[in-house]
């Protein structure tokens, strides 16, 4: 059985290359949205022309990155998104509320001080983890119904 993952969520942490290199072996194909913040931030003007207000440039950033976020979304077996110590990621909310909206299988990625305020999206998923190495424990059950220990 192959798993097709979508990693969502914060771009400034490691945690996608740790979920990568501890998933090396399993039958598992990952997609994620555009890592690269300067270019996920102004794809929109760069291919459709500047706009003068910066909420018509990020709106138009916004759509595009949509378009393979869905598709990311939409093609996934499982769905990991990771909120991050920093910033307010109100796009990976957004990403796990349309994954659960799918039935995808989601599992959350978090420090325990975002507990609290991710109680609802908590609630949808089918795991809750501290740790990337958690995921790659809980894909490799998954596949292989194997605890490594």
């Amino acid at each position: 059985m192959t798993l097709n993952v979508y990693l969502s969520g914060e771009i400034h942490t490691d945690w996608r290359e740790r979920i990568l290199e501890g998933a090396r072996g399993l039958d598992v194909r990952f997609n994620s949205p555009v890592t690269d913040h300067g270019a996920s931030d102004d794809c929109g003007v760069a291919i459709l022309g500047a706009e003068a207000d910066k909420y018509w440039h990020d709106h138009k950033g916004a759509m595009i990155n949509a378009i393979r976020t869905r598709k990311g979304i939409e093609d996934a077996d499982v769905v990991v998104v990771r909120f991050g110590d920093k910033y307010k990621q109100w796009n990976a909310a957004f990403d796990a509320g349309y994954a659960s909206a799918l039935g995808k299988s989601l599992i959350v990625l978090q420090p325990p001080e975002h507990d609290h305020a991710l109680k609802e999206v908590n609630a949808a998923a089918l795991a809750m983890a501290r740790a990337p190495e958690q995921v790659v424990a809980i894909l490799r059950y998954v596949l292989e119904g194997t605890l490594e220990g």
